[in-house]
């Protein structure tokens, strides 16, 4: 993966990276390859707060890019649409998904058998 620029923006809190990448006789990267990389070219970078935007691939050419904006904190992240929040949902470490308490079963109650008879 290539870094075509970098931008500071300390308005929004974020690191906004252009990025190139060739994959000559391999798949098309998955978003999930894409943050993880994006990951590695950002020091002190955390995946839960990396945003992948704008993933384009040409058709018959193995190079995909896009923008990926790699946020200082979760505060900072709330100017993103909600899609973005469930685009990448899945993409997440699952810390957040396990400290939500699980949600407790409650018992069903049996109903009474219906009457038989009624309306003639």
């Amino acid at each position: 993966m290539e870094q075509v620029s970098r931008k500071e923006n300390k308005l929004l809190n974020r690191v906004e990276i252009a990025f190139k990448w060739k994959h000559d006789g391999k798949s098309t990267p998955s978003r999930k390859e894409v943050m993880d990389l994006v990951v590695t070219l950002e020091p002190g970078a955390k995946s839960d707060l990396v945003v992948v935007k704008d993933c384009k691939t040409r058709f018959g050419q193995p190079l995909t890019t896009g923008m990926a904006y790699i946020y200082g904190d979760e505060d900072s992240m709330k100017v993103e649409p909600d899609y973005i929040f469930k685009r990448h949902e899945s993409l997440r470490t699952t810390s957040a998904k396990e400290e939500a308490p699980a949600e407790e079963e409650t018992p069903v109650e049996e109903e009474a058998p219906a009457e038989e008879g009624g309306e003639q």
